[in-house]
């Protein structure tokens, strides 16, 4: 069977409905992002009855991507999409105004406030903004990748691993991340090369633990990604080592991109000040350098990006909101 002929999807559970989003509307805050920690701010921010708007073009954030979640405080396993359900049932539960779908495109101070202007033209002004972007995949930026994205070239092995079913394929990468998607398709892939550019694996102990000990997997170390080889579907992979110039190349019908993230935070570049990696810096409340937005979850400076690190932080970020806002 062609992969083009496969499909795969996750079982949906009824959609939370929520208030749409007043365009033009001056709200008192408004939360930019959806995942952990945008969604725990918005639980915050109505609690304190703030009028608050939540613009996101994606409900979850990573975490959709995660199959199970074994370190969240009071499950001891949970898949990542019924986590996030929790997470959007309980925000349901208060009048917060929802915006979803367009993307804010450009944030821009005014004069008691902020504009948001999102790509489809419409706009909102808030008094306070939390920025709670989150991450994105990061690109191998190697020929080839980009054309054969959606046909082979994956960065969700939760999402796409049944495609794969009796096939050979690679993930790129040496952390968590690329263990985890290695154990994902382990179920279905008949051989896995894992490419990891250091002359180690930097993921835990106890996710290296099971690839150790799988058949199907080789593990292919101190080696980089430098094409990604196929006309209409992936057919294979050239690597090559670190230091050196020895070409290898490797046939597999998937390439899983596990290389880790970047922040999203382009469109806050000239709002706030940000360390070497994109991210926005903090202080320990969530404070930024502009006065009146904050910002939480895997956007920020704050270490370990963790679902509930993002959601701490989120309550963090909209408790010091709330405190800003009374004050001015």
């Amino acid at each position: 069977m062609e992969l083009s002929s496969l499909s795969f999807s996750f079982n949906q559970t009824p959609e939370t409905a929520f208030p749409p989003a007043r365009p033009g509307k001056d709200y008192q805050l408004a939360i930019i992002g959806g995942g952990p920690a945008g969604l725990t701010a918005a639980v915050y921010a109505a609690r304190k009855r703030t009028d608050t708007v939540l613009i996101t073009h994606d409900l979850g954030g990573q975490v959709l991507w995660t199959s199970g979640v074994e370190n969240y405080p009071g499950f001891q396993y949970i898949q990542g999409r019924e986590l996030i359900e929790k997470f959007k049932s309980q925000v349901g539960q208060f009048p917060i105004d929802v915006s979803l779908g367009p993307k804010a495109v450009s944030v821009n101070p005014i004069a008691k406030g902020y504009n948001i202007s999102l790509e489809d033209g419409s706009y909102f002004t808030a008094r306070a903004l939390i920025i709670a972007t989150g991450k994105k995949y990061r690109n191998l930026n190697v020929p080839g990748e980009k054309e054969l994205i959606g046909k082979g070239v994956a960065f969700c092995a939760t999402c796409d691993a049944p495609l794969f079913g009796g096939k050979t394929v690679a993930v790129v990468g040496g952390g968590n991340s690329a263990l985890t998607a290695a154990q994902d398709l382990m179920s279905y892939a008949d051989k896995i090369f894992i490419i990891n550019i250091s002359p180690e694996m930097q993921g835990d102990p106890v996710l290296l633990e099971p690839i150790n000990n799988s058949d199907k997997i080789e593990l292919i170390l101190n080696h980089k990604v430098i094409e990604v080889l196929g006309k209409d579907f992936v057919s294979g992979i050239v690597i090559a080592p670190v230091e050196g110039k020895e070409k290898r190349e490797l046939a597999v019908s998937g390439v899983f991109v596990e290389i880790g993230l970047i922040p999203n935070s382009d469109i806050f570049k000239e709002l706030v000040k940000m360390n070497e990696n994109g991210e926005v810096m903090v202080d320990c409340a969530c404070r930024t350098s502009r006065d009146g937005v904050f910002a939480a979850g895997d956007v920020s400076t704050v270490p370990e990006k963790q679902i509930i690190v993002a959601a701490g932080e989120g309550a963090k970020a909209a408790l010091s909101a709330y405190e800003w806002l009374a004050r001015n």
